[in-house]
C-alpha cells in the first residue's frame, strides 16, 4: 500500500510540476509585453493590397465592414476590396457591391467554411491582370481603423512577409459576455502577441486582421481548411522557416457573441480544431525547435496544445484545492493552534499573490491600451466564471476534434466606424 502512495505521490508531483514550470513559462513570457516601443517613423506608402473579406449571410454587418475599408488612409490605388458571399441566401452581395466592393459569389455545398473560401478567393486573386504585393483577411463582422494599412506597410517595410494585426472589440460593454471577451483578447494581444514580437518569436495568426505576402501564399499554398484555419496556416509558417510579425497599430475591431451560448459554440468550434491542428503539427514542430535549435518552433508547438494545457492547468488546480484542503483538516485535528496560526497566514499569503495577479497585474496591463474604466473593471470581477468554462468547452473540443462540420456565428451588431474612433 505503501508503494502504491508513493508512486500516485510522485505522479502527482511531476504531473503538479510540469503545469507549473508551463503556467511559469506562459507568465515571464506575458512580463515582456509590458513594455511598447513607440514607433513615429515615416515610411513610404508603397505596398499594394488586396483587402479579401470573408461573408456567410452577413447583410446586417457587411456595409459597415466595406465603408470602414474605403475611408482607410491609405492611397486608393494602392487597395482594392473584395467580398466573398460565400452560400449567401440573404442580401450579402447585394449590399456588398452597392458600397463598392468588387464581390466574388461562391456556392460548394461540399467545401463550407472560411478555409475553402480563402483558398479559392486566393487563386482568383493570383490571376487577376493586377497584382498585389499582399493579401489581407478580414471577417465580414469586423472594422478597420483608419491606420490599419499604414501599420501594416511598415511592418512590410521592414521585411516581414507575414504580419497580424491588433484585434480590438467594437462591442465590449454589450454583455458580460462580451466584456469577458474583450478583457480575453486584450490580454492576448499585450500578454503574449506584444510580448513575443518583444523578444524575437513568432506571432499568432488571429483569424482576421493580418496580411500575407502573395508570393510566400503562392509558394507554401494556403491549404488551411480546418476549423483554425489560422492556426493552421501559422504552424505551416513557422515550420517552413517564416515568423509572423506584429502590428500593434494595426487595429481590428471584432464583434463578439452576446451570450453565453453563442460564446460556448464558438470556442468549442475553436477547440475542435485546436486540438485537430495540434496532433497534426505539434511533434512536427517540436522535432524542428529541437533538431534546428529553433525555440520559435518549440513556442509555437506549445501555443498548439492549448486544449491540453487548459485541461492540465484545471486537473492541477482541482488536485492542488483537494491537497489544501486535507492538509488543512490535518493541521486542524493534529497540530498546536501556533502551527495553525502559521499555515493560516500561509493562505493568505497565497490569496494576496493570486489577488495581485488578479486584481492587479491583468488591470494594469488594461490600463496600459487604455481599456479600463470602471464597466470593464466590473465586468472583470466576474471574469473568473467566463474563465471556469473553458474545461467544459474544451474537453468537448477535444473529443469531438474529428469533426469538421463548419458553424457559422451570427452577427447582428452593425456600428459605425467613426463612433468607435471617436470612443477610442
Amino acid at each position: 500500500m505503501n508503494v502504491v502512495n508513493s508512486i500516485i505521490h510522485v505522479v502527482s508531483q511531476v504531473f503538479t510540476d510540469t503545469v507549473f514550470v508551463i503556467t511559469l513559462y506562459f507568465l515571464c513570457l506575458s512580463f515582456f509585453g509590458i513594455y511598447r516601443k513607440k514607433d513615429s517613423r515615416e515610411v513610404k506608402l508603397e505596398k499594394s493590397f488586396a483587402l479579401i473579406v470573408a461573408a456567410h449571410n452577413e447583410e446586417a454587418v457587411i456595409a459597415d465592414m466595406v465603408v470602414s475599408l474605403k475611408r482607410l488612409d491609405y492611397p486608393k490605388e494602392l487597395y482594392d476590396i473584395f467580398v466573398i458571399a460565400d452560400n449567401c441566401t440573404d442580401k450579402t452581395a447585394l449590399k456588398a457591391r452597392e458600397n463598392g466592393a468588387i464581390v466574388y459569389e461562391r456556392f460548394n455545398k461540399e467545401k463550407r467554411g472560411k478555409g475553402f473560401a480563402l483558398e479559392w478567393m486566393f487563386e482568383k486573386i493570383f490571376n487577376l491582370e493586377k497584382k498585389y504585393d499582399s493579401v489581407v483577411v478580414f471577417d465580414a463582422d469586423n472594422l478597420a481603423d483608419k491606420n490599419f494599412l499604414k501599420a501594416m506597410n511598415k511592418k512590410l517595410c521592414e521585411g516581414y512577409k507575414v504580419v497580424q494585426g491588433y484585434l480590438d472589440s467594437k462591442n465590449p460593454k454589450d454583455t458580460w459576455i462580451t466584456a469577458s471577451y474583450s478583457i480575453a483578447f486584450w490580454q492576448s494581444n499585450r500578454m503574449f502577441q506584444l510580448s513575443r514580437s518583444n523578444i524575437g518569436l513568432s506571432n499568432q495568426l488571429g483569424g482576421t486582421g493580418f496580411c500575407v505576402n502573395t508570393e510566400i501564399l503562392k509558394q507554401l499554398g494556403w491549404g488551411a481548411t480546418c476549423l483554425t484555419e489560422d492556426l493552421e496556416f501559422t504552424c505551416k509558417l513557422v515550420l517552413s522557416g517564416y515568423k509572423v510579425g506584429w502590428a500593434h497599430d494595426a487595429i481590428v475591431y471584432d464583434e463578439k457573441p452576446l451570450t453565453l451560448m453563442q460564446s460556448w459554440w464558438q470556442r468549442k468550434r475553436w477547440m475542435q480544431g485546436f486540438a485537430d491542428v495540434s496532433s497534426r503539427y505539434f511533434f512536427k514542430l517540436l522535432k524542428k525547435g529541437i533538431k534546428d535549435r529553433d525555440f520559435k518552433a518549440i513556442d509555437c508547438a506549445i501555443y498548439s496544445i492549448q486544449p491540453i494545457l487548459i485541461v492540465l492547468i484545471s486537473v492541477s488546480m482541482l488536485i492542488s484545492a483537494f491537497q489544501y484542503v486535507i492538509r488543512a483538516a490535518h493541521t486542524l485535528s493534529n497540530l498546536s493552534s501556533a502551527m495553525a496560526v502559521f499555515n493560516l497566514n500561509a493562505v493568505a499569503l497565497t490569496a494576496i499573490v493570486i489577488g495581485i495577479l488578479q486584481f492587479i497585474y491583468t488591470p494594469f496591463l488594461l490600463f496600459l491600451d487604455r481599456k479600463l474604466n470602471v464597466k470593464i473593471f466590473l465586468y472583470y470581477l466576474i471574469y473568473s466564471i467566463y474563465a471556469i468554462t473553458w474545461l467544459p468547452i474544451t474537453i468537448q473540443g477535444i473529443m469531438d476534434k474529428d469533426n469538421k462540420e463548419w458553424s457559422h456565428t451570427i452577427h447582428t451588431r452593425s456600428v459605425d466606424i467613426s463612433d468607435l474612433e471617436k470612443a477610442n
